[in-house]
């Protein structure tokens, strides 16, 4: 599925794809060995998708967003999927951002003006109601997977052990019900 976002500029293509991730490293994985090359403007999300089963569709948009169609093409039973995961991210309603400009700078700990600043991230949040300032260092753990979220790319947190914010995602989650 490949969108063309005339309001953005006639190099702004937005290309959906789904091609039956189950997890979402598997398709982090696929999605930074791709666009690797493809140009720092991209940005390369995740969408949890629930039909024909659950899977994880992607969207990438940017000017070199169409070269990525060209290497996998969506199974038929998974269009509908790619369809909705590049109109999500056309609306910049919901998609997770793997790849973004300014990715390889968010690593270590940064102040949130630092971050913000750094990239694409447009706002922080901190979940439980935790004030957010801009002087407030961010432990990225080398991990950070914004999200969109009303029209904006947002990094959710949550406070750290050592002061300061971290990103919510942690980067190897234990999965459920795994043996303790």
């Amino acid at each position: 599925m490949v969108l063309r976002q005339p309001d953005l500029g006639a190099a702004e293509v937005i290309v959906g794809l789904s091609l039956g991730h189950r997890t979402l490293r598997a398709a982090d994985h696929w999605l930074t060995e791709q666009v690797t090359g493809l140009g720092a403007d991209l940005v390369a999300c995740t969408h949890l998708v629930a039909e024909p089963y659950p899977h994880v569709a992607l969207s990438v948009a940017g000017p070199a967003a169409e070269r990525l169609a060209e290497l996998a093409d969506t199974p038929p039973e998974l269009r509908v999927a790619a369809a909705r995961a590049a109109g999500e991210h056309a609306a910049r309603r919901s998609g997770r951002a793997v790849c973004y400009p300014g990715a390889d700078r968010m690593v270590g700990t940064l102040t949130v003006a630092e971050l913000l600043a750094a990239g694409a991230i447009e706002r922080v949040v901190a979940l439980g109601g935790t004030p957010v300032a801009p002087d407030m260092p961010v432990h990225t753990r080398d991990f950070v997977r914004p999200q969109w979220q009303a029209g904006e790319l947002v990094l959710v947190t949550m406070p750290h052990h050592a002061g300061g914010l971290a990103p919510f995602e942690v980067p190897d989650p234990t999965p459920c019900c795994a043996a303790h």
